[in-house]
């Protein structure tokens, strides 16, 4: 099944959208972190989507307790990532109960963290994040190139027992101008596990677009914040 699932991105303590991802740059800043969660969840939500970027920007999980606090209140699953560097870390999310942990920079930089997670969980519990900007993969919350290509790196993670594949093409993300869906077709067609996408969706139809590349699901953040459409309109959509 195809899963549209909602973005919620915390900085500072609070629900943001950045643009590029690039720090001050927030179009969207919402203090009710909660308020945000039970929106979603009642429009339909079976998933979330949650990013702690000051995790992500410097390595300090600053929203750790947030995420908990979405946990205990609502009976989703739910993807984390942002900061999530080694081994306890993991361990901690996934044994509080977070559905997958998503691993960027670490699983670049430390392959064989995925191989750990998913001999200990399962694969499920893995989801490898490919942030892209003109095929090449981004580390260091988009700050640093890795010098290696998407489809090296979804193959490469597939191997070593990631669950998922998080794709992310940077150079549409937060810019609420569409997508593009020849480089997620790609990937989907050089690997076997689920890829979801990320970035660019504006509009009803590109969450079609997507679903027609063969994906497993997409995250949508700005558009949603953006009142461009609702989640509940985007699931209805490609029911």
């Amino acid at each position: 099944m195809f899963e549209v699932i909602p973005a919620i991105d915390l900085k500072g303590g609070k629900v943001v959208q950045l643009v590029q991802g690039v720090p001050g740059t927030e179009m969207v800043s919402i203090d009710d972190y909660l308020s945000v969660a039970e929106d979603f969840v009642s429009q339909g939500a079976k998933w979330l989507h949650i990013i702690d970027l000051d995790g992500a920007l410097s390595g300090d999980r600053k929203n750790a307790r947030i995420v908990e606090d979405i946990i205990k209140h609502y009976n989703v699953k739910i993807q984390v990532g942002g900061g999530i560097r080694d081994y306890p870390t993991a361990r901690r999310l996934l044994d509080m109960g977070v559905t997958r942990v998503i691993l960027g920079t670490a699983a670049i930089k430390e392959p064989e963290l995925v191989c750990e997670i998913a001999a200990n969980y399962d694969d499920v519990s893995v989801m490898v994040s490919l942030d892209s900007k003109k095929g090449e993969v981004l580390v260091e919350g988009w700050k640093e190139s890795s010098g290696k290509s998407t489809i090296e790196m979804g193959k490469l993670f597939e191997n070593m027992g990631a669950g998922s594949i998080l794709y992310t093409n940077v150079d549409v993300e937060g810019l609420l101008k569409g997508v593009n869906e020849s480089p997620v077709k790609e990937l989907v067609s050089s690997v076997s596990i689920p890829v979801i996408a990320s970035g660019g969706i504006t509009t009803l139809q590109d969450v079609v677009t997507i679903k027609n590349t063969g994906a497993a699901g997409v995250v949508i953040g700005s558009a949603l914040y953006k009142h461009l459409f609702t989640l509940k309109e985007a699931i209805d959509t490609i029911s």
